[in-house]
């Protein structure tokens, strides 16, 4: 069998909560040696959101696969020698802290560089440097200042958070980027370098269409829009796709909240799509039949296709539009999406056995290449590699391992 693709990396990951040990994850999948360092009480998220009592939670589990846990206390003196091997073994290490706390713990990154001038040391934080450096960050705030929040939801609604973790998991993928690309460059210098990450800046990167649609606000009002009122902002347009091609959330049988089919009307759809829903004669209608004479009745558009949709079953409206070559898709539940069976085919959904919860339900590599396979493996427990890593990596004694419990530093 090949080696994977980050064979022989080593990463340190003292991440907690979700941006970071999303990031990690992935590099675990991709074939790295994952080593989470906890604080011997662990992972916050180990005890959050518990559905089952005196177990980790799934919170924990589903961002923490195929990693191995040993517990330190930095605070003391042994902690912080051990934590220095541990750096000067590492070729990578990520934290998520907030602003300056590992600088506190005397491991600055000139510090860093001493012990290890090869290493990527990478640090997600929720903003980059300016009056929001020392917020607090969470998903949602992220979301409210990457430029999420703004144009999610309806006109004459609240803004609203997408269910979508992009703030957390968003930034994790972002600095998986940005560490590979470390390593890469690596190669060339011998040396290792910073990656900063803010899950602001992620954010609003996946925001980018919408900095597009303010610039093009200058001009006049955005068309593909079925907004009537424009002000000097990009509006919220509820499910427009406000793309090239109009697209809408329609209704369909039996009118369950979940019962919808999202659905583009592109130009060579629409003598199919008018067929379809028994207006025929729209397509050759000059009020309807190019783009541009759609487009100020995007509204209209779209209560035609549901007044169809809506008396069908959204499977058989998914049938029925796929076969004209029409882009949809129905709208999954989370019930729908663990139960799909081409999803678990295509180990995106996964069952995980755990030692101590039974067998659990997880989200599987997204990223396949051919020549390295992944196989989700179970979370780690706490401190589970303790005498694997300490003793067997670090050379510590057993003596010294007992002493280093007793004592509170592991």
């Amino acid at each position: 069998m090949t080696a994977r693709a980050l064979e022989g990396i080593r990463v340190l990951d003292m991440t907690h909560v979700q941006s970071g040990p999303s990031a990690t994850q992935l590099l675990a999948w991709l074939g790295a040696d994952v080593v989470k360092l906890e604080a011997p009480s662990g992972d916050i998220t180990r005890a959050q959101l518990r559905d089952l009592p005196d177990v980790d939670s799934l919170y924990f589990t589903m961002l923490n696969c195929n990693k191995r846990s040993i517990t330190l206390n930095t605070k003391t003196e042994r902690g912080k020698e051990i934590l220095t091997e541990l750096i000067r073994r590492s070729d990578v290490m990520v934290e998520n802290f907030g602003p300056g706390a590992v600088d506190r713990m005397g491991f600055t990154w000139d510090r860093i560089q001493e012990i290890n001038p090869r290493i990527v040391y990478a640090s997600i934080k929720g903003f980059g440097d300016g009056p929001y450096t020392n917020f607090k960050a969470y998903e949602v705030v992220a979301q409210a200042m990457g430029g999420s929040m703004s144009t999610t939801g309806f006109e004459d609604g609240p803004p609203l958070a997408t269910g979508a973790q992009i703030g957390d998991s968003g930034t994790g993928v972002h600095a998986v980027a940005g560490i590979l690309a470390a390593l890469y460059q690596r190669e060339n210098t011998g040396r290792g370098q910073r990656v900063n990450v803010a899950m602001q800046h992620a954010v609003l990167n996946l925001c980018r269409v919408k900095l597009r649609d303010q610039q093009r606000l200058a001009h006049g009002p955005l068309p593909e829009y079925p907004n009537d009122d424009f002000g000097d902002e990009v509006p919220r347009s509820g499910n427009a796709s406000g793309g090239g091609q109009p697209g809408w959330a329609v209704k369909c049988a039996p009118g369950g909240p979940n019962d919808y089919v999202y659905v583009i009307v592109q130009p060579v759809g629409w003598r199919p799509l008018s067929e379809l829903i028994g207006r025929p004669e729209l397509a050759d209608d000059p009020e309807w039949a190019t783009p541009r004479a759609r487009l100020p009745k995007l509204n209209k558009m779209f209560q035609l296709i549901e007044e169809w949709s809506s008396t069908l079953p959204k499977w058989e409206v998914l049938e029925r539009l796929n076969a004209h070559n029409i882009p949809c898709g129905p709208i999954l539940s989370t019930k729908e999406i663990v139960e799909d069976e081409s999803l678990a085919a295509n180990e995106m959904v996964v069952r995980v056995p755990h030692p101590r919860r039974g067998e659990f339900v997880t989200v599987g590599s997204p990223l396949k290449l051919s020549d390295s396979p992944v196989e989700v493996t179970t979370s780690p427990l706490l401190g589970e590699h303790n005498e694997e890593i300490y003793v067997g990596e670090l050379g510590l004694g057993d003596e010294e391992l007992r002493l280093l419990k007793s004592n509170g530093v592991i």
